[in-house]
């Protein structure tokens, strides 16, 4: 007899169930948010897992991860598919949201979510830390360039070299405002050396990266876009055409119905992540972001998504659209 399983993912504590496939409930039990504890209860030879549900979260990758290198069969779930689903219960615990999910998994009820690689995970970081650090010094500078405006100083164009020499030299007969303002200048300092780091950092693996190379033959397409649509797009088979590629990156076209007549307008850009942020701070983003679909290898080495024996690309057919979303 095949069975299925929920589970519910908090920090500290996992509600699990699991039914048989006539949807009676096996078991209910809540054990502690780490892959052994996961893996006690899992493996038990008395279970035949067809399907083990978990919703998309902060700790879903690394419990996914644990659970597929186990053999057993696990998917991840679109989290607000799986809200819409759950929101119909009268009483919403972390145990009824367990039985939920694994009556979703039972019946096939779900939309998969793409669990990016390691390797795409670890890009995302270095270009996320990267980000937050520049947004950090970009934000210090700005502050002193407003606060210095009240006292009559004018910083005025000055680049990112010269600008610890400006401030200094406006505050130069000011003791109590070089007193001030010294501190961020430190912690300026100290980003803008992490910024270099982590950018040369970037550019070691771009140099590299086979695609990465060729992703940058096209005009306006530097390191930094490159790599985020590496990592970002990740396993290119996962997608069944190119046209799915954009609405990852939140690239698609806006639809004008008119005298029966449906006509593409131009590409809006909708979405505020670091994928689209990336390509919308190049000219010509559209042109583009085609070239970089185009130049995107689907060779052997990047076919990884594993498929059934009727094509689909997970454990469980699709609900809706015909491309998974991807796991930020």
């Amino acid at each position: 007899m095949d069975h299925f399983a929920g589970l519910d993912v908090s920090v500290k504590e996992t509600s699990i169930c699991i039914v048989d496939e006539t949807g009676k409930i096996v078991r209910e039990v809540k054990v502690a948010s780490t892959p052994e504890a996961l893996l006690a209860v899992l493996k038990n030879p008395a279970y035949h897992f067809k399907r083990i549900g978990l919703e998309a979260g902060p700790l879903s990758q690394w419990l996914f991860s644990a659970l597929a290198e186990a053999d057993l069969p696990a998917v991840c779930v679109e989290t607000r598919h799986m809200q819409a689903v759950l929101k119909a219960q009268i009483n919403k615990t972390d145990r009824n949201d367990a039985r939920g999910i694994a009556q979703m998994m039972r019946v096939g009820l779900y939309r998969p979510v793409h669990v990016k690689t390691l390797r795409s995970q670890k890009l995302r970081m270095l270009l996320t830390h990267r980000k937050l650090l520049q947004s950090k010094a970009i934000a210090i500078e700005n502050d002193l360039r407003g606060t210095l405006r009240n006292f009559g100083l004018k910083v005025g164009m000055v680049g990112k070299v010269k600008f610890e020499a400006r401030i200094k030299e406006l505050v130069e007969n000011l003791p109590d405002l070089a007193v001030l303002v010294e501190p961020l200048l430190i912690v300026r300092r100290v980003l803008r050396e992490q910024i270099i780091i982590l950018h040369h950092r970037l550019l070691a693996i771009v140099r590299d990266d086979e695609v990465c190379q060729r992703l940058m033959t096209i005009p306006g397409v530097g390191p930094v876009v490159a790599l985020t649509y590496r990592a970002t797009v990740d396993v290119p088979a996962r997608f069944r055409k190119s046209k799915a590629v954009g609405a990852v990156f939140g690239l698609t076209f806006q639809v004008s119905i008119r005298r029966d007549r449906s006509k593409r307008q131009n590409i809006p850009l909708r979405r505020r992540d670091d994928a689209g942020h990336a390509l919308r701070s190049r000219s010509g983003h559209a042109a583009a972001f085609k070239e970089m679909v185009l130049a995107q290898g689907l060779g052997d080495a990047d076919r990884q998504a594993p498929r059934d024996e009727k094509g689909n690309r997970s454990f469980g057919t699709p609900v809706g659209r015909d491309h998974a979303p991807h796991m930020g």
